[in-house]
């Protein structure tokens, strides 16, 4: 059920400039601009003057200080921007930057902010060398670096700007770390020239439950510090110049609750579901109406690790997810590690294109004892509570993988076992792989990466790299076929689950559930709830009959009549 009011609210008009961009967070705000400061400018190549051993130790101890900070900040988030903010913590103490660090200053007799800088500068050409996810941490290498060396200088940190009043944010991208850092109180809205729907920005965004339009390239160059915008993070547009303010108040746009049951108009159950990271999370979701948890990202228990995290610390990090929901249903993904998410117990060595290489279920080939000790925890916590736990394994592309995480599974005593659906082999080939899992989930981010050859991390691809394309609806259709067959469920937890037009679509295509942030629910639900199941299966089949994701989407949403593109 999803209650839902609305006032006065009325389509905005603008007799001024409107700039078009890629809608990444619903909603509208108007504001003056704050403009982000561009990149960090290398510190000058000044000579040591004192000490090394003094200088290495000023460096370390200002890259503790960087990761302490950043500890503390994401103390006080969860889901995405926690998971965000460990990993830049953790990066703030790499082995090989501060090694690095230390010999530009031993041997280079360099400074130390300057060393920092080029050991930092080093490492991200590295990165990017290796191509595929890899090269998306040179984002995180450099952020780390300027964060350090201000810390060094005694500069201000780079980053979001500080304003007493609240503000549209203007910038060329946002780092990860600056998103998950993101004040929903201060910023109304957020502008950027580069990303995509699937960035961190955006994902982070709509957690947050604030505006946002990407990907407008140099539209907004001439557009200053104070400056009156008009921001539609519905329709993807920015306004400025001659608009009614009025129009885009907060106040008007409409607020929906979710209290369950998901499904159709005509009582076609769709399960609602959460993606969280945490305890914390979990209890949101739970408050936001939630009917279970679709995705548990377990990587925050071992973001930050050395060691391997203990059965007992896993045990209680997974019990706090599970005791919020209980008698209700909580999949948990096993570690999704490797790639961009580096884990420093696990025994991976350098790869040319890591993209493509050992991460997710692939890690057990690796260091087994790993999965079969977090299987382990994982049924341990559900033996101590009520909660209904399945468990999927991430990164699954062959049929003989998901019988052996299923055996796995179930000799750890979890008796539900499934697959997630990420790369287009496991979706071609969902029906034998089905006949050995009990569900699917797809995790339309990577599927649509994967499929399109597009990096979601990259600004530039943010266009591209977009769910609504026709190749990656045709995977979602032949896995839930596949599961149609094997008569197990399909559910999406990928971010295309909280657009509300893409969930027709993907119902429409036989997903069975839709998990997402909790901030989604309501409006996702609203749609759903007022179109039919017949109407479901017409859209999905217009959106499969285009050639490009721009008109998929805009096909859908012109013939979704429940569909007020001024308000969803």
């Amino acid at each position: 059920m999803v209650e839902w009011s609305r006032a006065g609210f009325e389509c905005p008009l603008s007799n001024g400039t409107r700039f078009q961009g890629i809608a990444v967070s619903r909603g509208r705000a108007v504001g003056p601009v704050a403009r982000m400061a561009g990149p960090a400018q290398p510190p000058p190549p000044t000579r040591l003057t004192g000490p090394a051993d003094a200088a290495c130790d000023l460096i370390s101890a200002s890259a503790r200080e960087v990761r302490d900070a950043l500890r503390w900040k994401a103390g006080l988030t969860a889901g995405v921007a926690r998971e965000v903010l460990e990993m830049t913590a953790t990066m703030a103490v790499d082995p090989a930057l501060l090694k690095a660090a230390h010999h530009l200053v031993r041997e280079g007799n360099l400074a130390p902010a300057p060393a920092l800088w080029q050991a930092a500068s080093d490492l991200a050409s590295k990165l990017e060398g290796l191509g595929g996810t890899m090269a998306e941490r040179t984002t995180d290498v450099r952020d780390a670096a300027a964060r350090i060396v201000a810390q060094i200088t005694g500069a201000p940190v780079p980053g979001i700007p500080e304003r007493n009043e609240p503000y549209v944010l203007v910038a060329e991208d946002l780092t990860p770390a600056d998103a998950a850092t993101l004040d929903r109180a201060k910023v109304l809205a957020i502008v950027t020239a580069l990303g995509g729907p699937t960035t961190h920005t955006a994902i982070i965004a709509r957690e947050l439950g604030i505006p946002a339009v990407v990907a407008l390239e140099r539209q907004l160059d001439a557009v200053v510090d104070g400056d009156l915008v008009g921001v539609d993070g519905t329709r993807g547009t920015v306004h400025v110049g001659d608009f009614d303010p009025a129009q885009f108040a907060a106040s008007d746009f409409p607020e929906f609750t979710f209290t369950g049951p998901g499904g159709t108009a005509d009582g076609h159950l769709v399960a609602m579901l959460a993606n969280v990271a945490d305890g914390e999370g979990a209890r949101a979701a739970a408050a936001a109406g939630a009917e279970g948890i679709g995705l548990l990202r377990t990587e925050i228990c071992f973001a930050d690790a050395v060691r391997e995290p203990s059965l007992e610390q896993q045990e209680e990090a997974y019990g706090e997810v599970f005791a919020a929901f209980p008698g209700r249903k909580v999949v948990v993904r096993t570690l999704d590690a490797g790639a961009d998410k580096p884990m420093r117990f696990l025994h991976q060595v350098p790869e040319t294109n890591p993209a493509l290489g050992v991460r997710g279920f692939r890690t057990a080939n690796l260091d087994r004892p790993v999965l079969v000790r977090q299987l382990t925890a994982i049924a341990r916590a559900a033996t101590a509570h009520t909660a209904d736990v399945w468990v999927m394994a991430p990164m699954v592309s062959t049929v003989a993988e998901a019988e052996e995480f299923v055996r796995l599974a179930h000799e750890a005593g979890l008796a539900t076992a499934g697959v997630m659906v990420e790369v287009p082999s496991a979706a071609l080939n969902a029906g034998p792989i089905l006949a050995r899992a009990a569900f699917a989930s797809i995790g339309t981010n990577d599927l649509t990466q994967y499929t399109l050859a597009a990096d979601r991390t990259i600004g530039q691809l943010g266009a591209i790299a977009n769910s609504w394309d026709p190749a990656v609806l045709r995977l979602v259709e032949f896995t839930c076929r596949g599961g149609a067959q094997q008569d197990r469920p399909v559910g999406v937890c990928g971010e295309a689950a909280a657009d509300p037009a893409l969930a027709v679509v993907l119902v429409g295509l036989g997903v069975s559930s839709l998990s997402m942030s909790a901030r989604a629910l309501g409006p996702v639900s609203a749609v759903l709830s007022r179109t039919a199941f017949a109407e479901c299966e017409r859209l999905a089949g217009l959106a499969l009959g285009c050639e490009c994701a721009a008109d998929a989407r805009a096909v859908v949403r012109a013939n979704l009549a429940v569909l007020d593109e001024s308000v969803l």
